[in-house]
């Protein structure tokens, strides 16, 4: 303050000219010891407030030490306060669940005792539908209790644990909080188990399964219906996820693959399938042929009925019942296992006909078998589908790979059978056509059908390709077909031409040849056979062969009588000699026709044949009788008039003690001759 005070007396002293000056500072001189003398004042006052606060601190301190013990006191109570209203609300959710289940049960039970005595079937299905909803409520509340469970234990645990480290109770008490916490979770394990296994979901399960088998069992094939109402089906469905979901899928599979099994195998069975019973390929040589073609046939039906009936509304039933397990992917195994018992059976006896003896009369009944599969393919491939049914499926190939096999063998094997002379017979003595033509020829007629040109010319196209991997040079299955027929027709051929020369008599010969080359042509002339070949092919293999065989018939048998009569006589009785000659060769010829020679009886050949040899003896014997007459009726005894000849001749050619060639049958395999 001095300072101050010097600093403005000497302002004062420098401002003494101007009295304006020294008045405003004299002003502002008492304006400033007056706010001097406030702020002294002020000063003593806040030394005083110091003073007190101090005063109050000190009495704090020593509050704060007292209140202290109870605050943390506070604390503690608030926060097991908190632990304890976290394990409250899971113990009454707990609770609840416990209530909620033990109702259910109660319900499970009633609606048990109500479906026992139903037997109504749409009312006992309706009535199935509840008892499965209240079965899945139940196991959903015992679900929620296992799963609830746990946490309230925890929840409890924390606070037992809490109440030991923050020594809240004494020790007496913590120690039997924790053997009633250990009590409670023992207690509760035990109790879920129970519910879940020994109680009454379980023999609620158990009856779901009587239920399930009772059911699969009571859907049966009526004819023009499916399998099951829809009604059952969704009983089924739910019932098999219930099953499902509580740990019993293998029970659930293995009941349905077996009773579905059984309810197949009964339906199929009514079909009396007994030739099933023999399928190796020695039990299959050993049928006698006609039963055989009949099992054959019975198969082929069994078999369509069996995919396109049976398994199609197999297939369909189980996917319904099982179709939504684990994304679906069970039911198509489970209906594998059912499809593939069944199919194994017809498999092999396939399988056995395949592999058995390849005789010739096998080839038709393996192309009707090849011919089905292929026709049942599409239908066989959509059943089978996926990778479920590969193996199915590998075992259907492998069966037509056996059929193709087996048709291509039996048939070139009869091409080989003919070539080589196999029946064991010698050529017939009369020169009638040979068992064995007749059956070739009936037998390629039979196969150039429709119904058995399409699946040979389809196996003969397989079996190329599966050797040489193309068709070579062939255009069409057509060319493939009439190629190897012409290869056993060439067969056929060179079998005649063999059988011609084991003859002596050199006339049976030919009326061999023209028998066997003219019954060839027309017996497949207008036929399929026929226009497979051709018809420039058959007239010059085996028509313009049989003309030439008639011509030198013609000539062996009846021109050397005729040139008897025409040559010139040596005179001394020469005329006689000539006719005696002539009616002597005549006669011997004539009882040749009739007792050792034997043409077919074709209309059409024998009147051909007749014409000519009329037209070649006649003339010529009535122009030597004519002009030696009467004169040689003197002296020949046997001098018959040229009527009489003409006579003999017309016998012979017309059946007037002729032998005339019965119908016969082609061995074991029945194909007609026309």
């Amino acid at each position: 303050m001095e300072n101050t005070a010097r600093a403005l007396k000497i302002a004062m002293e420098a401002l003494n000219e101007d009295d304006e000056a020294i008045t405003k500072l004299e002003t502002a001189c008492s304006d400033l010891k007056s706010i001097l003398n406030q702020s002294l004042t002020i000063d003593s006052a806040y030394n005083k407030i110091h003073q007190n606060l101090q005063s109050i601190q000190e009495s704090l301190t020593i509050s704060s030490k007292t209140v202290a013990p109870l605050q943390s006191l506070s604390i503690a109570n608030k926060a097991l306060d908190t632990r304890i209203n976290r394990a409250v609300s899971p113990a009454l959710s707990l609770l609840s669940s416990f209530t909620a289940a033990e109702s259910l049960q109660r319900l499970l039970l009633d609606t048990a005792s109500e479906l026992a005595p139903e037997k109504s079937p749409k009312k006992r299905l309706a009535k199935l539908i509840e008892y499965v909803a209240c079965v899945d409520r139940l196991d959903a509340a015992i679900g929620a209790i296992g799963e609830e469970s746990e946490p309230a234990i925890q929840k409890l645990q924390e606070v037992v644990e809490f109440l030991s480290r923050t020594k809240a109770a004494d020790l007496y008490t913590t120690a039997r909080l924790r053997e009633t916490l250990a009590t409670l979770k023992a207690l509760c394990e035990a109790e879920v188990d129970a519910m879940r296994f020994d109680g009454v979901l379980d023999e609620a399960l158990l009856n779901l399964q009587d239920e399930y088998e009772a059911l699969l069992l009571g859907i049966r094939y009526r004819d023009g219906e499916g399998l099951g109402t829809e009604m059952e089906i969704e009983v089924l469905e739910k019932i098999s996820q219930t099953l499902a979901a509580n740990d019993c899928l293998d029970i659930c599979i293995d009941m349905f693959v077996k009773v579905r099994y059984r309810r197949a195998a009964k339906a199929l069975m009514r079909l009396n399938p007994d030739y099933l019973k023999r399928y190796t390929p020695e039990e299959i040589d050993e049928m006698q042929w006609e039963d055989l073609e009949t099992s054959i046939s019975l198969w082929m039906q069994h078999l369509e009925l069996a995919v396109k009936a049976v398994l199609v509304s197999e297939k369909r039933l189980c996917h319904g019942v099982l179709g939504g397990l684990m994304g679906g992917a069970i039911w198509p195994e489970c209906f594998i296992k059912i499809a593939d018992k069944i199919m194994a059976v017809f498999f092999r006896f396939g399988e056995g006909v395949a592999r058995s003896d390849k005789a010739p009369q096998k080839l038709f009944k393996l192309l009707d078998m090849f011919d089905s599969l292929e026709a049942l393919k599409p239908e066989f491939e959509e059943v089978f589908e996926g990778e479920a049914g590969a193996d199915i499926c590998a075992r259907f190939r492998e069966l037509e790979k056996l059929l193709v096999h087996a048709s291509t063998r039996v048939f070139w094997e009869l091409g080989l059978q003919i070539e080589g002379s196999q029946d064991g017979l010698p050529p017939p003595v009369d020169g009638s056509v040979p068992k064995l033509v007749r059956y070739a020829v009936n037998y390629l007629k039979n196969l150039a059908i429709d119904s058995y040109s399409s699946p040979m010319e389809k196996v003969l196209r397989t079996q190329q390709l599966w050797k040489g991997g193309t068709l070579s040079d062939l255009e069409n299955d057509g060319d493939l077909l009439r190629d190897a027929i012409s290869n056993v027709m060439e067969a056929i051929q060179r079998n005649i031409e063999s059988k011609k020369s084991r003859y002596k008599d050199k006339v049976v010969a030919q009326i061999f040849l023209m028998n066997t080359y003219w019954y060839i042509y027309m017996r497949t002339r207008n036929t399929e056979l026929g226009k497979l070949l051709g018809e420039a092919y058959m007239k010059k293999r085996y028509r313009n062969a049989a003309e030439e065989s008639a011509y030198l018939y013609q000539k062996l048998a009846w021109g050397r009588l005729v040139r008897l009569l025409e040559k010139e006589s040596d005179g001394g009785g020469g005329e006689a000699n000539k006719l005696e000659a002539f009616m002597s060769g005549f006669d011997e010829m004539c009882e040749k026709h009739i007792c050792s020679y034997n043409i077919v009886y074709d209309a059409d050949l024998r009147d051909q044949i007749k014409e000519a040899t009329l037209r070649l003896v006649l003339p010529v014997y009535t122009e030597f009788y004519d002009s030696n007459m009467p004169a040689l009726a003197v002296v020949v005894e046997d001098c018959r008039p040229p009527e009489l000849i003409e006579s003999s001749l017309r016998k012979i050619f017309e059946g007037g003690g002729v032998q005339i060639e019965r119908r016969r049958s082609m061995s074991q395999f029945d194909i007609g001759d026309e």
